[in-house]
């Protein structure tokens, strides 16, 4: 079930038991350590009444000397007790903290797994932002709260009805005017509950586009030097932040005036305590000590009442961002419903029959009606004008993209019916958006193979992308730091590291989507000589807009508005004199 956010200001009861079974189903796992925890909070919560107690006895027969072993007697005592309350708090913090932190590490685990099997189509529909705040805020959040709401509320509530007994027993009338003040005090804060719940939503979101508009502040600083977007940028970061602060300082505001509006009833509430107080004791019926006993306990009771009613602020936190982390949870996995496991290198042929695809929200199908055959082992070159769809087309074939309309087979058989596993093990792709990882060469160039990558095939492919003599001449070799997002390399240093990266796969469908695209002419010449020896005996689809890369593929494809408008080799479609021609003779005019 996925679960919505309701509207702001609105409640989902429904929704929100199913929140609070799902948290504390996860906590529930470690029954255990929280059963044992509790214990020790139950141990700490008696402690406090019994401070109170002590009261009595010390007033009225400490100070009068009737018994004077209470001289070492109570403060003994009064240090045992302090004793086991630091004790039992201490080991109640710590399992509950292990229990908190066990549960964010199973929460987080599922977040990313789920976040992985997300298809290509919702990573583009995706805020990053968001999905960063889910991992670093709301899960952790949702740990932490849950936690807190357990302890606090199994701790005071004990803490309460343990003072509300000493009450009784000192004075059952004073303690009626409390209880009869109590239930309006957490009334009262009650009424600001609905509001910090959707100002939470609200700072959520927000946090969100905060973390969107200085993650691009940090990628796109070039560009903003360059294009002088300094003003633009600080005045988006401006009014994010500005939003934030207001959305602080409205929840803040909530928060705040729950504590004087409790105060306020408290203060109505010792009052006529002490007025009750003072007539009974003129009239005999209420001892000096009693007394003292009993405003002890009194004290002590509005600490964990406020607490109580805090925790509510603690609770809508909690199940916001519990909202948030189980939508990503709940999101559906990448389609996989096929059964048919290829064999562990396919031959290779690839056909297109009928293929059509339009993106959600689309006037158009950005490919239309797309027939095509791709022998085993041949080198195919799709070529067109930027938007005709080739990047498109070839994003079928790992199932990045699922047509709205016909089949893609590969050795004959329909790529829907093959596990998605066992697909895309036969493929190797180098897209024009390298992706490299914070890490050694040797652990970029080896990546996710199906095998642990030996040096000498790291060596190899290096040397096959150009690349082995810059490798060698670092102080690590291949084991050097490329830094995060390979900030340690040029561009088309990086480019030939993803070509290595894919030639050590060798599988048998290889996907070159501007794979030259960051190099320079010398450079590109000599990767695109060992691109092509390597490609020899493996079905190849290259997409290039530089045409001289592409003279010597066995099939030339040009793409135009989704359509194939022409294919034959190179001479063939130089001699038709269409739409290849002239994007031919305009590159060689450039040139």
């Amino acid at each position: 079930m996925k679960l919505e956010s309701p509207e702001a200001g609105t409640e989902s009861p429904p929704v929100k038991f199913e929140l609070w079974r799902r948290i504390y189903g996860r906590v529930g796992q470690y029954w255990k350590a929280i059963v044992v925890a509790m214990v020790l909070v139950a141990i700490s919560a008696a402690t406090q009444p019994t401070l109170a107690i002590i009261t009595k006895p010390l007033i009225d027969d400490g100070f009068t000397g009737a018994k004077p072993h209470y001289i070492w007697a109570i403060p003994l005592a009064v240090i045992g007790l302090i004793l086991v309350r630091g004790a039992s708090s201490f080991g109640s913090s710590y399992l509950l903290a292990w229990v908190a932190n066990n549960t964010l590490l199973g929460i987080r685990h599922d977040m990313f797994d789920r976040l992985l099997g997300m298809s290509d189509e919702d990573f583009k529909r995706s805020d990053t932002g968001r999905l960063l705040n889910r991992f670093t805020i709301d899960a952790g959040n949702v740990t932490a709260y849950a936690t807190e709401v357990i302890t606090v509320i199994v701790r005071e509530t004990l803490v309460v009805i343990a003072l509300l007994v000493v009450l009784l027993y000192m004075s059952w009338e004073l303690t009626l005017i409390v209880l009869v003040v109590l239930p309006v005090s957490v009334y009262t804060a009650s009424v600001f509950i609905r509001r910090l719940r959707r100002i939470n939503r609200e700072t959520i979101t927000m946090n969100a586009e905060l973390t969107r508009v200085v993650r691009e502040g940090i990628e796109g600083q070039r560009v903003i030097k360059l294009f002088d977007g300094y003003e633009r940028e600080a005045g988006r970061f401006a009014y994010v932040n500005a939003k934030l602060r207001r959305y602080a300082m409205r929840a803040a505001s909530a928060d705040a005036a729950m504590s004087p509006l409790s105060q306020f009833f408290i203060a109505i509430a010792v009052a006529s305590v002490i007025a009750v107080a003072l007539y009974q004791a003129n009239h005999g019926s209420l001892t000096v000590g009693s007394f003292a006993a009993f405003m002890a306990a009194l004290g002590q009771i509005f600490d964990p009442v406020k607490k109580l009613t805090k925790i509510a602020s603690a609770m809508q936190r909690m199940l916001t961002s519990a909202e948030s982390v189980f939508t990503l949870v709940d999101s559906l996995p990448e389609k996989d419903e096929g059964k048919v496991e290829l064999a562990e290198r396919a031959e290779g042929r690839i056909e297109f029959r009928n293929v059509s695809h339009r993106f959600e929200g689309a006037d158009s199908d950005v490919l239309k009606d797309i027939s095509l055959v791709v022998e085993p082992g041949m080198t195919v070159a799709l070529v067109g004008r930027s938007g005709s769809g080739k990047t498109t087309l070839v994003n079928t074939i790992p199932r990045f993209v699922v047509p709205t309309a016909g089949q893609v087979l590969i050795d004959g058989i329909d790529i829907r019916d093959i596990s998605l596993k066992s697909l895309r093990r036969q493929l190797s792709l180098v897209s024009q958006d390298v992706v490299l990882f914070d890490g050694s060469i040797a652990e970029n160039v080896g990546y996710g193979a199906l095998h642990e990558a030996s040096t000498e095939e790291i060596r190899a492919a290096l040397q096959s992308a150009d690349l082995l003599k810059f490798v060698d001449s670092l102080p690590d070799g291949i084991h050097s730091q490329v830094g995060e997002k390979a900030g340690q390399l040029s561009g088309g240093q990086r480019q030939r590291l993803a070509i290595a990266r894919a030639l050590i796969k060798n599988a048998p469908i290889l996907i070159l989507d501007e794979a030259t695209s960051a190099l320079d002419n010398e450079s590109e010449r000599q990767v695109q000589a060992s691109l092509e020896r390597l490609m020899s005996g493996r079905t190849t689809l290259v997409i290039a807009h530089r045409l001289s890369t592409v003279q010597n593929a066995d099939l030339i494809v040009v793409l135009d508005a989704g359509r194939i408008v022409e294919q034959g080799r190179h001479e063939e479609l130089l001699e038709k004199g269409g739409v290849y021609a002239s994007l031919y003779r305009m590159q060689f005019r450039e040139d």
